[in-house]
């Protein structure tokens, strides 16, 4: 897909200014574990569609297999709050056409998946027990 403007995906996140390079990176990352958890293996090279609850759900068992208990503090490092945020993200690419859409896609697909201070909250205990 060509994208709508003519700069760097990079150049749009910087001047956007919300969330940091990095965090585009890993819902990238995300994104790729969504398309093969839905579609299998194989489909990743050929861009199926995934939806933004598949996409929040896989951006968070990412998060906790590569953070552990730090995950919900990395993900507010980079601005990212609330499943909301990855629609934000997300929606910027779109909006630049550096990813696409469908009739039924909306940001608000996006809107409250989980709520960050459960989803991974048990992570933020630890059992001290001899």
């Amino acid at each position: 897909m060509e994208p709508k403007s003519q700069k760097a995906m990079e150049d749009v996140i910087l001047e956007d200014g919300r969330y940091p390079l990095e965090a585009f990176s890993f819902l990238h990352e995300g994104l790729n574990k969504a398309v093969q958890e839905v579609h299998g293996e194989q489909a990743a090279s050929v861009g199926r569609h995934v939806t933004g609850r598949d996409i929040c759900h896989s951006i968070k068992a990412l998060a906790e297999e590569r953070w552990g208990m730090m995950a919900k503090t990395v993900l507010h490092k980079w601005n990212i709050h609330a499943t909301i945020d990855f629609g934000k993200m997300v929606y910027l690419l779109i909006d630049h056409g550096f990813m696409r859409k469908t009739d039924e896609d909306s940001i608000e697909d996006f809107r409250d998946v989980y709520d960050f201070s459960t989803a991974f909250a048990s992570h933020d205990q630890f059992d001290l027990k001899d």
